[in-house]
């Protein structure tokens, strides 16, 4: 009965004695098998807590938690735009060679970064020589023509002057000669006036025996030479005007045949320093296309895509190698149309490159004039079929912030992730 009731209230069973339940002999005896022990109601021990409840509060935590963040994240967009559809862009020069030849060195390799002056093949320039010492004999043959071409003009020119200094004096003077045979014929037409009054007067005194005949003869004889007088005044009037004419002409024709003259020995000179200037010109190209037989660096870069070596002749605009200028580099990101809506010039970007694991700075920097596929080299024709409408992408140019750790590393085609901050 005592056994039953310290189970009933939860005792431990007894251990049993070493020496109990042996046999007789002494020898060990087996242990008896224990009995069940009934199953009680009632946990032994302190109050077990209930796991429903705190499953149940744990994940309405989460699920808060959840839309906490999802109502961050919602709210976070509203505020950035960002895109995977980006990558780095920077400008890749093509070079090539200016003048034909043949390549006698190339100084550089791919992936070699070079700076701008650096000098990456050089031409063979015997032929450039050649053709820069013929420019500089066709400058001396023309400067030696129009030295030769000069004075003559000048020759001629004085000539001209003096002829048509003599030919205005011999006007002039016969002009003065003339005048005075007009002066000289005026005197003698007043004489010869003065001498027929007087004769007249005499006849009417004669003929009233108021004169003696001696002075009548005397008055005629006046008028007869006056008369005389008048005739040669007129005929020196006209030969002084016959002279003038001439002087008139002969000046004429000094003017018109001097002044094509001086004209045509002008214009031979203007030729000859035109020559002179033609052959300085060639003389500057030769001097210039020996100055390309060394192909230099446009920029600062990385060389890529060489396709040239020695002894190869090429030809002029033959791509030799290209030229990746790593000095300015910018982000060209291909944001949906429906993405630019709030999108402005000068707003703060974060670009992460994925080569980097680094996010940089920048800002917007420009927009673009049409959608990427009106500048494909098929552009859509939405008029020629059935319209399928289809977002299209702008790409936004992003300026990078420049002295940022890591600019160094970026080469034009990696992709990157911008986010714009729109506020």
């Amino acid at each position: 009965m005592d056994e039953g009731r310290s189970l009933e209230a939860g005792a431990p069973h007894p251990v049993p004695s070493p020496g109990a339940h042996r046999g007789s002999g002494g020898g060990p005896a087996r242990a008896p098998r224990p009995e069940p022990v009934p199953p009680v109601n009632e946990p032994v021990g302190p109050q077990a807590v209930p796991r429903r409840p705190v499953r149940g509060a744990l994940l309405g935590a989460l699920a808060l938690v959840a839309l906490i963040a999802a109502g961050a994240w919602w709210l976070h967009g509203l505020g950035y735009e960002e895109t995977d559809d980006a990558r780095i862009g920077g400008d890749i020069v093509a070079i090539s060679s200016r003048v034909p030849g043949t390549v006698t060195s190339v100084r550089v390799s791919d992936n070699q970064r070079v700076h701008a002056g650096d000098v990456l093949v050089e031409l063979d320039p015997t032929d450039l020589q050649v053709a820069l010492a013929e420019a500089r004999a066709a400058v001396a043959e023309a400067e030696a023509r129009l030295a030769s071409g000069t004075p003559g003009v000048a020759v001629t020119e004085t000539e001209d002057r003096a002829a048509r200094q003599q030919a205005r004096a011999e006007v002039d003077a016969a002009s003065s000669a003339e005048e005075a045979a007009r002066r000289s014929l005026d005197q003698a037409r007043a004489g010869e006036r003065l001498s027929a009054l007087q004769l007249d007067r005499a006849r009417a005194l004669l003929s009233g025996g108021s004169m003696a005949r001696a002075d009548y003869d005397q008055r005629e004889t006046a008028h007869d030479v006056a008369v005389a007088a008048l005739a040669s005044a007129e005929k020196e009037l006209q030969g002084r005007e016959a002279r003038l004419r001439s002087a008139q002409a002969h000046q004429a024709e000094v003017e018109r045949t001097a002044s094509p003259h001086l004209q045509i020995s002008q214009a031979a000179v203007e030729a000859e320093r035109a020559d002179l200037a033609l052959a300085q010109a060639r003389e500057r190209q030769a001097e210039l296309n020996l100055g390309y037989a060394r192909v230099v660096a446009p920029a600062d870069g990385v060389v890529g895509r060489k396709a040239v070596n020695p002894g190869e002749r090429i030809e002029v605009g033959q791509q030799l190698m290209a030229l990746t200028a790593t000095g300015q580099l910018w982000v060209t990101a291909d944001f949906r149309e429906t993405q630019v809506r709030r999108m402005r010039v000068g707003q703060r970007t974060t670009v992460h490159v994925d080569a980097l694991d680094r996010d940089l700075r920048g800002e917007v920097e420009s927009f673009p004039g049409a959608t990427g596929s009106e500048y494909s080299l098929f552009p859509p024709e939405n008029a020629s079929g059935n319209y399928v409408k289809v977002v299209q992408r702008l790409p936004v140019r992003i300026r990078l912030d420049p002295g940022q750790p890591g600019l160094d590393r970026l080469r034009p085609g990696m992709s990157v992730e911008p986010t714009v901050a729109l506020r």
